[in-house]
């Protein structure tokens, strides 16, 4: 494993070393210290690399992650893996708003709670959150799946799409065009696997499944006070 001070090397050339990197590289495992906070940490990844962070990090770390696997030890700023493609970002302590928003693919694992907008627009990445997430949870959310071990602010699944939304605890309220609906087998199977993925411990049959009611996608001047 290849360690990184982040404070001495800075941001910027640890990301254009990691960006350097030839397809076949060996140098696949990497560890950041003293982070401090910074921003933008191994965004834009393309390879299949490991990078492990020591400590706090700040806005758009992970951000455009395709393949890579990366993960912090202590808390997230905003935009923690916007706009991933694929692969996994974990963070495990808290993350501040927009978790994963505009994520297409990927697994986003975030151990503690999530502030607002966790998921916004996102268009095919799964989210898997152990403890509570704020207001406008998955707002236009397209497709792929949010899971919350805890609790739900207020207007969940806003004007949402295709998006699936499980949470165990309670919601503060829905937003405009979401709906609670039946948690058929292939709902609860993969409620496990996300599960089984975040090594959460928890009971699929606890959660309730949230989705669009499809009243929004044209518009129609009776909803107009809707949209």
């Amino acid at each position: 494993m290849i360690n990184v001070d982040i404070e001495s090397v800075g941001v910027r050339e640890f990301n254009q070393r990691l960006h350097a990197l030839p397809v076949d590289t060996s140098e696949t495992d990497w560890k950041v210290i003293n982070p401090y906070g910074a921003h933008a940490i191994a965004v834009g990844l393309t390879q299949p690399l490991n990078i492990e962070i020591e400590g706090h990090v700040g806005y758009y770390c992970a951000g455009m992650n395709k393949e890579a696997t990366v993960t912090v030890d202590g808390n997230v700023g905003t935009g923690f893996a916007e706009n991933i493609m694929s692969g996994l970002a974990h963070a495990k302590g808290n993350a501040s708003q927009a978790a994963g928003a505009t994520g297409h693919g990927g697994t986003v694992i975030i151990d503690g709670d999530a502030s607002s907008r966790c998921g916004t627009s996102m268009k095919g990445v799964d989210i898997v959150v152990g403890g509570s997430v704020g207001h406008m949870a998955v707002f236009l959310g397209q497709t792929g799946h949010l899971l919350v071990c805890g609790d739900a602010g207020a207007h969940l699944g806003d004007s949402l799409y295709e998006a699936i939304i499980f949470v165990r605890g309670e919601v503060e309220s829905l937003g405009s065009d979401c709906i609670e609906k039946e948690m058929t087998p292939s709902h609860l199977e993969k409620v496990a696997e996300l599960l089984a993925i975040a090594k959460f411990d928890a009971d699929p049959k606890d959660f309730r499944r949230y989705g669009s009611a499809r009243n929004l996608y044209n518009i129609k001047i009776d909803n107009a006070g809707s949209y």
